[in-house]
């Protein structure tokens, strides 16, 4: 959601500060602000993009080697000046940056109301700094004490940073629930919601643990504490992240370059753990919880968003290759109920940020209940990939793009890996079918790269569909989570009202919209029920409805019905929507630029969802 930004020490803080939140933005971009310090507070905070914060600053005094900085994704009050962080105590000493909620927020405000505060904004984070103030006055506590007394008393999720005008050698930040990293350079500190700002200044970071608070000086000092004021050992990683893979390079806008990147991104995810000339699959979160996997039950998938429609895929990955039975739930939906989750139970989190709220408060339910923990996460470091007991990264590298591409690819090539893997050790799959899989998948990253030669194509397309106020996606077996996949992508960049459904169920009750105004993208590579999809064609046709069809290079019959067809290699079933869902992606994206959208940075989304 929001992210964080802060700086102390040494070089001038603003030009840090701006470049931080510019590389965050992706994370909230409804307003952004900052604080500097130098003698005095200075504030500075503007309704919309990081830019119009830097047009608003322009001309004005920005010195200091200490500031903090915030980027939001509005929760409590509408996106505009006051509401924008940092926010200020009563007294104007303390001004505070915020990631996540505070649940009780209107209680504390209530009882600060009566303690004499007025407040400017609409904020739960104004209630969390005027709480701060207080403590620190009434009690007259060092700004770190009053941090820790504060949060004891605090009910939700936060990554915090608090600087103090009476106290400019330092810096305070806590977290819970919200992600917090702190780089640590030479003689001087970085802090953000996470390493994308922080590794072009240094290498070596610190992520803060839940209920940990950590202060930072200009003397160069870090000390960690948890809210029980017990002293932590700070642990400090290397990042593993090129600066290069942040940038644009030569494409218009990150969500395309991170689907052209995808041949890459997918080799980078099978690198090392595959090969099929010598008959293996190899991951490491897998093998060192082996037995314990064998002896399952059941796996549960808990995701979010797209992170759910990989989740989707898995499930008919392992009920057919290995079957093993599996339910696939939405994390925000499995820690509201009381599942049935028991110690034969591996539950299986998927989640590109690796931060996502619900997601992690699902896996500490099942966790309370005994069930094994597995991780498939994009970012290093992660607060879900340190919560689970084993795990595997998909190695995507960073994914700026809102609307994700490149992660859920990354996500489906590492459940079939594991699919594949453990099919052939419980004897579910013939030995030649698995080594017909592992050729097959790698040859997949080519197969990606010859489905990007349809760009052309697909932007024609798009050009004749654009105009659209609601469109249909359908597909069968493996390929009807990509309809679902296909129908948010084009929901979430170019806010065409889209519903994804098994091809089947437009029967009951989608055909009746089916118009000659509808679009009606059809992924149509199944071998299994292949006349099957060709009578959905028909009746679809047969209602004037337009016809866009994925279908296997070579194709002739679905070709001849449709209106436009994409042409896919043909590969194995389980294998399809590794490619179906490339031509999905680049459709969305044509149709989002074309109807003026901001493809990158889609208005009320943000990145990773890190407050419920």
């Amino acid at each position: 959601m929001c992210c964080i930004v802060a700086y102390v020490v040494q070089r001038e803080a603003y030009p840090i500060l701006i470049y931080g939140l510019k590389r965050l933005e992706y994370r909230g971009y409804d307003s952004s602000g900052l604080s500097l310090l130098n003698g005095k507070l200075r504030e500075f905070k503007r309704k919309g993009k990081v830019q119009d914060l830097v047009n608003f600053v322009k001309g004005k005094n920005v010195s200091g080697s200490m500031g903090i900085a915030h980027t939001r994704w509005a929760t409590h009050g509408k996106p505009d000046d006051i509401n924008a962080h940092p926010h200020q105590s009563g007294n104007g000493r303390l001004t505070l940056i915020h990631n996540g909620i505070i649940e009780n927020y209107a209680a504390l405000k209530t009882a600060l109301l009566q303690e004499g505060h007025v407040f400017q904004s609409e904020t739960d984070t104004e209630v969390l700094v005027h709480l701060i103030e207080e403590l620190q006055t009434r009690s007259n506590l060092p700004l770190e004490e009053a941090v820790r007394v504060a949060l004891t008393k605090v009910i939700g999720a936060y990554a915090i940073v608090v600087m103090d005008e009476r106290d400019p050698g330092k810096l305070v930040a806590a977290r819970k629930a919200s992600p917090l990293v702190i780089g640590i350079g030479d003689g001087e500190f970085f802090l953000a919601s996470d390493a994308t700002p922080i590794v072009e200044h240094t290498q070596k970071v610190v992520y803060l643990n839940d209920e940990e608070i950590a202060v930072v000086t200009r003397d160069g000092e870090l000390q960690i504490k948890d809210i029980g004021n017990e002293i932590k050992m700070p642990y400090i990683q290397q990042l593993d992240l090129k600066i290069e893979s942040l940038g644009k390079g030569d494409y218009e806008h990150f969500m395309l370059k991170e689907i052209y990147e995808q041949p890459n991104t997918i080799a980078d995810c099978m690198r090392g753990r595959i090969n099929a000339a010598e008959g293996w699959i190899k991951l490491g979160g897998v093998d060192q919880v082996q037995e314990r996997i064998a002896q399952s039950k059941r796996f549960i998938m808990a995701a979010c968003g797209t992170s759910w429609h990989a989740a989707l895929i898995g499930e008919y990955l392992f009920e057919e290759l290995a079957r093993i039975p599996v339910e696939v739930e939405y994390a925000s939906e499995l820690r509201y109920r009381n599942p049935i989750i028991d110690r034969e139970d591996v539950v299986v989190a998927l989640s590109q940020s690796g931060e996502t709220a619900d997601t992690m408060a699902a896996l500490e339910l099942a966790k309370e209940k005994g069930a094994l923990i597995y991780g498939i996460v994009n970012n290093v470091g992660s607060s879900i990939a340190r919560l689970t007991d084993a795990g595997s990264y998909i190695h995507a590298g960073p994914e700026i793009g809102v609307a994700s591409t490149k992660a859920f690819t990354g996500q489906v090539t590492l459940l079939t890996m594991m699919a594949i893997s453990l099919g052939y050790q419980r004897g579910t799959i013939p030995k030649s079918y698995y080594f017909q899989l592992l050729e097959e998948l790698e040859r997949i990253p080519g197969k990606v790269a010859k489905v990007l030669e349809s760009d052309t194509q697909i932007r024609y397309i798009a050009s004749e569909i654009k105009d659209a106020n609601n469109a249909l996606y359908l597909g069968r077996g493996y390929n009807f989570p990509i309809a679902l996949e296909g129908a948010l992508k084009l929901k979430e960049i170019s806010y065409i009202h889209a519903e994804g459904y098994p091809a089947a169920e437009m029967k009951h009750g989608p055909i009746a919209l089916i118009d000659e105004n509808m679009p009606v993208v059809v992924i149509a590579t199944n071998k299994s029920a292949y006349e099957k999809v060709v009578s959905n064609i028909q009746e679809v046709k047969a209602r004037k409805g337009i016809v866009i069809a994925i279908v296997t290079e070579g194709d002739k019959i679905i070709s001849s019905l449709a209106d436009y067809s994409i042409a896919i290699p043909d590969t194995d079933e389980p294998l399809t929507p590794l490619l179906s869902v490339i031509p999905l992606q680049l459709l969305s994206y044509h149709i989002a630029l074309m109807r003026g959208c901001n493809v990158d940075q889609p208005r009320n989304l943000a990145k990773s969802v890190t407050v419920e």
